[in-house]
């Protein structure tokens, strides 16, 4: 296995209204790689649906903005730019962008996840 250098376009961003999913390390483009990194951006006011990944777990590192990060049985926390939350494989989650400007998190998902059926659009870069 040799070293791989990815540019941005390479990445593939994937879209539900007000919410844009930057996949930057993927099974598309990198298919050997042990994680997945994606950069999401969620706009005021946007949700996620409530969700878990049997599978995976994530760390998630934000870069921007403010959030509530719905749990299981009606738990939430409040998210800010600077906060690292780990959500374990089978966790129950959502965000709620509650602030007043972009909220922006880079994901890592381990093992790695496609993403593309949450996605109602795709987009590649290239």
């Amino acid at each position: 296995m040799s070293i791989q250098r990815l540019a941005p376009v390479d990445f593939t961003t994937l879209e539900n209204p007000g919410i844009q999913s930057v996949q930057i390390v993927w099974s598309k483009n990198a298919p050997e790689a042990l994680v997945t990194i994606t950069r999401v951006t969620m706009e005021p006011g946007s949700i996620s649906a409530r969700h878990l990944h049997p599978n995976s777990e994530q760390i998630w590192i934000v870069e921007r903005g403010h959030a509530t990060l719905l749990m299981d049985e009606d738990q939430t926390d409040d998210m800010q730019a600077g906060d690292v939350v780990r959500t374990p494989a089978g966790s129950i989650h959502c965000v709620n962008n509650t602030g007043h400007e972009p909220f922006v998190y880079l994901a890592v998902t381990t093992p790695p996840q496609d993403f593309t059926r949450a996605y109602r659009g795709r987009r590649s870069s290239n």
